[in-house]
């Protein structure tokens, strides 16, 4: 009797689990296991579409306010879905921000899924655009690896110039990926060169005509007015500055005047690889500082402007616009982008410069110093200038925005390749966005 009671209970918990081995291999089959263990904790789908354009390591920035949803880098992570395999990336929730990586071709689409955090004390990965506050500059790195320099601290005038020579808020070093200077400031044939930066030649302001670009005519220079804000992050480093333009013909007590305001964000993106190109974007907002109108006149250089490197001169350098134009027929011309590149202790360096359509006057006018200009030597310098030939008018109470993109390479690019990364630019790729 027993015996048949253990061979009966054998007999049905052996066709129990048969039937439940069945059932597992049927819903498997209809269901893979990976599939139901990541709708479990998926929260949204991200489907991105190349659109028209080809795309290489492209920054993609959502904003996710009205969705009722929180992201944190600590609590959530983004993966790359292709073919039913997810690899996870790195990602960073100021907005929901990640790199597009690799090539991505024109009318193609990826799918990304972000995830809550299956474990809370995963390990979450270190920053690789880091920023760092140091005598009174900001420094960004990659994996060790100098990126660029924002001083916000006078920069004193060389010596036996004049004190008008001093001032900060502006970008120096900028360096290749293999660590080249690409940049200069005060150079002795123009002083007020100063790496990267912002300033306005000739303006109007209450019928006083203000120049403060060349900076020992005394009559304007550039301030920085409160301590910038930087972070670092996975996927870019950024800061922000406010830049105060002042008058020093004012009819003031202290006989200086804010008359200009402009706000400065710099982001740096990763691109993965240190030795890869790099991407910074340079956003400019201009605000009248009073309530006068401000006015930017045609003059022939202002505005976003780059000093190079002392190594590059007529012979040792290049520089093509989207137009074709180089530097000998280049100046005064209009341009998207403009591509210089020179000789480095690496072989060749160089910088694209990248206006945005959204820009005042696009395509906006560059100066490009000519061949032969500063006899030949050390004489690489270039602009966009929105107000080469009209003037520029800025009101009370509105916001005037320049979006500038730079691409940071070693090596050689192609036309093609150049216009590739402009067109990515000026047409980012468009993000669908699928709540769970």
């Amino acid at each position: 009797m027993f015996k048949i009671s253990f061979s009966s209970a054998i007999f049905s918990f052996l066709f129990r689990w048969q039937v439940m081995c069945l059932l597992v291999i049927i819903v498997t089959w209809v269901f893979p296991i990976e599939r139901i263990h990541s709708q479990e904790k998926s929260i949204m789908t991200l489907v991105v579409k190349a659109g028209d354009y080809d795309r290489l390591n492209s920054p993609v920035s959502i904003s996710l306010e009205g969705l009722g949803v929180r992201i944190t880098s600590d609590d959530h992570r983004l993966f790359d879905v292709e073919n039913d395999v997810k690899v996870p990336i790195q990602m960073q929730a100021d907005r929901l921000t990640w790199i597009l990586s690799g090539p991505t071709l024109a009318g193609s689409q990826r799918t990304f899924e972000l995830q809550q955090r299956e474990d809370p004390n995963e390990a979450v990965s270190l920053s690789t655009i880091s920023a760092r506050k140091q005598n009174g500059a900001i420094s960004f790195e990659q994996s060790g690896r100098k990126i660029l320099r924002y001083q916000f601290v006078k920069e004193e005038a060389p010596s036996g110039a004049s004190d008008l020579y001093e001032r900060g808020g502006f970008i120096h070093p900028l360096w290749s990926p293999r660590g080249e200077v690409l940049s200069r400031i005060q150079p002795p044939d123009h002083f007020h060169h100063y790496g990267i930066w912002n300033p306005w030649t000739s303006t109007t302001f209450e019928g006083r005509d203000i120049d403060f670009w060349n900076l020992a005519q005394g009559q304007g220079t550039v301030k920085v007015v409160a301590r910038p804000i930087a972070v670092s992050g996975p996927v870019f480093g950024e800061f922000s500055a406010r830049h105060a333009h002042v008058d020093l013909t004012a009819p003031h007590p202290s006989g200086a005047k804010e008359v200009l305001d402009e706000e400065w964000v710099v982001t740096v993106w990763s691109n993965g690889s240190p030795d890869d190109v790099r991407l910074i974007d340079f956003h400019s907002t201009l605000y009248c500082a009073t309530d006068s109108l401000f006015k930017i006149n045609a003059y022939r250089y202002q505005g976003f402007s780059f000093r190079a490197t002392e190594k590059w001169d007529d012979q040792t350098a290049r520089l093509l616009t989207s137009e074709g134009k180089d530097k000998s027929d280049g100046n005064g011309t209009r341009a998207r982008w403009c591509d210089i590149r020179g000789v480095s202790s690496t072989g060749q360096s160089g910088i694209l410069f990248m206006s945005h359509p959204l820009n005042y006057n696009f395509p906006e006018q560059v100066r490009i110093w000519p061949t032969g200009m500063n006899g030949g030597v050390e004489n690489v310098f270039f602009n966009f200038n929105p107000a080469q030939e009209q003037d520029w008018i800025l009101h009370p109470g509105k916001a005037y925005s320049q979006r500038y993109r730079m691409l940071v390479y070693d090596g050689q690019l192609s036309p093609e390749q150049l216009e590739i990364h402009w067109q990515d630019y000026a047409h980012p790729p468009s993000v669908e966005i699928l709540i769970n």
